[in-house]
């Protein structure tokens, strides 16, 4: 299955994926998870290439300030940085493959999606739109216990 998904398709909510609702509809990318200071540390570096439906999730063991730099990233990364209720915050489009310049996501962020660069704006994703994950808890605002689709 490819980035969208229709919302029947969405039914299930496992730790190897996320979905994400906004006014373009859904989208749903399987992910690593990256939950540990190395695994957060070793993030996509030295990657060649990565699938569009695919991604990696930066979860935290709280919320708070998030920053990203993109030192040996070979490939183009959106960056969606999502607060503790699944909201997306800040969406960084095409961060730029070995650029040492802080990205920063805000300042209550509990996970960080990265996806193919340019993905993002190709499928519409932006601030406010929704992100469902397990991570998020049933207080998010679309958790995995609301099985619906649509927004």
């Amino acid at each position: 299955m490819g980035a969208l998904a229709p919302a029947l398709a969405l039914a299930e909510c496992a730790p190897a994926q996320v979905d994400i609702r906004g006014d373009f509809g859904t989208a749903r990318f399987t992910v690593e998870i990256a939950d540990d200071d190395a695994e957060r540390a070793q993030g996509l570096m030295f990657r060649e290439s990565l699938p569009s439906g695919q991604g990696m999730l930066f979860v935290y063991p709280a919320a708070g300030p998030a920053s990203f730099w993109m030192k040996n990233t070979l490939i183009p990364l959106d960056m969606i940085f999502v607060g503790p209720d699944g909201v997306i915050d800040t969406v960084h489009s095409n961060a730029v493959p070995g650029d040492l310049t802080p990205i920063r996501g805000g300042d209550d962020i509990l996970a960080v999606l990265e996806i193919k660069g340019g993905l993002a704006t190709a499928i519409g994703i932006a601030p406010g739109d929704e992100m469902r994950h397990p991570a998020f808890g049933d207080a998010a605002e679309w958790s995995c216990s609301d099985q619906g689709g649509g927004q």
